[in-house]
């Protein structure tokens, strides 16, 4: 290009070319410049493509093996080996995340086994007489039960117990009302039963093989349209089950519960000493058991109790007992001696479960270890506290245990289902114990729920949950002669003589029992969480470093590669939107009327347009004064 100077006459001549090279020296500054400004890093830095993006990560970041994505990008090859291989290493690491996850979110748990010693508080005692009463109350129709059970096994089995047949002949004549013991214990009689057929023997019945038979008694709903058959392969069993069946009847017809308070504790308990102390009535509680008689809790009271000084056989409970059966009912107790469970305070003795019997004539000693379990609870284990959130109502007056959970779920249902209560288990708000006087067919509703009970149909197991704490004592018993028989003579004397009671079998009448603890130490079994939060990020970071060799700094710079892959997409997904919204063709006008100058003017005025200006650089000459002169003038001027 020429480069001309116009003075103020109009004429133009050649600029010098120094100052032309000034002046292109000039101008290639100001282009570095400006070049070395657009350059300069911003507040916020976004690359111009993906393709950038990813080179930029893979030269400077420090996991280990991308850069040989971007240097050996000349030999198609090796970028593909590296590729595959940088990808599957990065899927096998995510692998093994995905494991580290899942057995972290299993909340696993460690098992802490702790010995502590230090001096214990002694656990509750219950001890059982293995002899239900003839209480008088319910003397009367025992006397007339136990007549009816014995005319059934003359008829079964030709077995007189001793009654006299006058007594069957005058108790068959008596009136068979619908509220008589005879008439609704014939409504449930004992038969014998061959493989799955149920028959009743006439009483001419030729003599059969006993073995080909089984024992047992039907129970039938209150329209007999259905009908459950309890049978026993043993006849003992057979005849206990059904004569407990119709005592337990009798005892729920009686209203007052107090009524079956008969304690004899003098009668019973013979001698009773604590850490060589002599108990008194102060240290234990009665209740009746319906099978087990008198029952008799000692250090019940938990706002004193025992506490043993030194363990040792010497510094626990010592009882001697009669065992001795006196007025017993020997068609539901086929037993004799004792049955001792040791519990903690609190909590209902269920002899059932954790009991065992006493022999007579022999002296048991009991050693003792207790042991605690601290389960953890929420996501770790399905225990509970307290049972606050266990949906099935505790029945009993003590604290929340499985097995109480377990039997006020049974008792609930045979309420809801039957419309009365089991005579065993405590009875709910506003129900009633069950009783074939009131409740005709409620022993077919039992036996039939009985079985969905044990089936778990009626989700009692699973509705129970364990507590999350548990004190438990594990027991060992070593057993020996006593009296010996050197002594006994002198013993037997001595305690005919204090309680006032004549001994008439020695070998059968008392029995001696001896509870302690084996030691002071005692275990608790605890649980910790096995993979913990800072367990999880030191796996984690164990498998980031085998697979990649990189620190929690590499971890960063993965996040800001995908922050800024997400930034870039936004704003390519923003450019796109705003050219193609540029590039759209306007909507017609509403009036339907041709617009088309109208916009053409429009579109004119406010679309930017773009201008290529072509500078003609001219030497001013030079003026003594600052007046402006008039461009536009001298510009017309020049141009002509």
């Amino acid at each position: 290009s020429e480069f001309v100077l116009q003075d103020g006459s109009g004429k133009s001549r050649k600029m010098p070319e120094e100052k032309e090279g000034e002046k292109m020296r000039k101008c290639k500054e100001e282009a570095e410049q400006q070049q070395k400004e657009e350059e300069r890093e911003g507040l916020i830095e976004f690359y111009g493509s993906y393709q950038e993006l990813f080179q930029f990560f893979c030269s400077n970041t420090t996991i280990h093996g991308a850069i040989r994505l971007v240097c050996s990008k000349k030999n198609k090859m090796k970028t593909a080996f590296w590729s595959v291989l940088f990808f599957l290493t990065f899927s096998l690491m995510y692998w093994q995340f995905g494991i580290l996850y899942r057995e972290y979110f299993s909340y696993p748990v460690n098992l802490n086994l702790n010995l502590n010693s230090d001096r214990l508080a002694f656990p509750a005692v219950t001890l059982c007489t293995l002899n239900p009463y003839r209480y008088s109350a319910i003397r009367k129709k025992l006397d007339e039960l136990d007549q009816i059970t014995h005319q059934t096994l003359l008829d079964l089995y030709d077995y007189n117990m001793s009654l006299a047949r006058s007594d069957w002949s005058t108790l068959s004549t008596r009136k068979r009302s619908s509220r008589s013991l005879l008439h609704h214990v014939q409504r449930h009689p004992l038969r014998r039963q061959k493989r799955d057929n149920l028959v009743s023997l006439p009483e001419n019945s030729p003599s059969v093989d006993k073995n080909d038979w089984k024992i047992g008694f039907v129970l039938c709903s209150e329209n007999n349209d259905d009908c459950f058959h309890q049978a026993y392969s043993s006849g003992v069993d057979a005849v206990r089950e059904w004569y407990s069946f119709h005592y337990i009847n009798i005892l729920a017809q009686i209203p007052d519960a107090k009524a079956l308070d008969e304690s004899d504790f003098e009668n019973f308990i013979y001698s009773c000493r604590f850490n060589e102390a002599t108990c008194d009535k102060a240290n234990y509680t009665h209740f009746h058991h319906p099978l087990y008689g008198n029952c008799y809790t000692f250090n019940d009271n938990r706002s004193s109790l025992w506490t043993s000084s030194l363990p040792g056989i010497n510094n626990g409970l010592s009882l001697v007992v009669r065992t001795e059966q006196h007025d017993f009912i020997p068609l539901l107790s086929t037993v004799t001696g004792a049955r001792v469970m040791v519990h903690d305070q609190n909590e209902p003795a269920f002899m059932d479960d954790g009991g065992f019997n006493v022999r007579p004539g022999i002296e048991t000693s009991i050693s003792m270890r207790k042991e605690m379990t601290v389960r953890l609870g929420g996501s770790y284990s399905n225990c509970t506290e307290d049972g606050s959130d266990v949906p099935v109502q505790n029945l009993y007056s003590s604290r929340y245990t499985e097995q109480v959970c377990i039997r006020s779920c049974f008792q609930l249902n045979m309420v809801e289902r039957c419309g009365c209560a089991y005579y065993f288990y405590p009875l709910p708000a506003g129900a009633k114990y069950c009783n074939y006087m009131k409740h005709t067919a409620w022993g077919y509703c039992y036996y039939k729920l009985l079985v969905e009970f044990k089936a778990d149909v009626l989700g009692c197991f699973h509705k129970c949950r364990k507590p999350c704490k548990m004190t438990q004592y594990q027991l060992s018993a070593g057993y020996s002669r006593w009296p010996s028989a050197v002594s006994e003579d002198w013993v037997f004397y001595m305690l005919s003589q204090q309680n006032k009671y004549n001994i008439t079998s020695k070998r059968n009448g008392v029995a001696k029992v001896n509870i302690f603890f084996e030691e002071w130490n005692y275990k608790t079994n605890g649980e910790s969480p096995a993979f913990t939060v800072v367990t999880l990020l030191s796996q984690l970071g164990n498998q980031w470093s085998l697979w990649f060799g990189s620190s929690v700094l590499s971890v960063m710079e993965l996040a800001e590669l995908i922050l800024d892959f997400t930034a870039i997409t936004f704003i390519l997904a923003f450019r796109w939107l705003r050219s193609h919204k540029r590039h759209s063709p306007p909507a017609p006008h509403p009036s339907g009327q041709d617009n088309t100058a109208l916009q053409d003017e429009t579109s004119g005025l406010s679309a930017p347009h773009r201008f290529t200006v072509e500078a003609v650089v001219t030497m001013l000459p030079t003026y003594n004064s600052l007046e402006p002169r008039r461009p536009s003038r001298d510009s017309e001027m020049g141009h002509e």
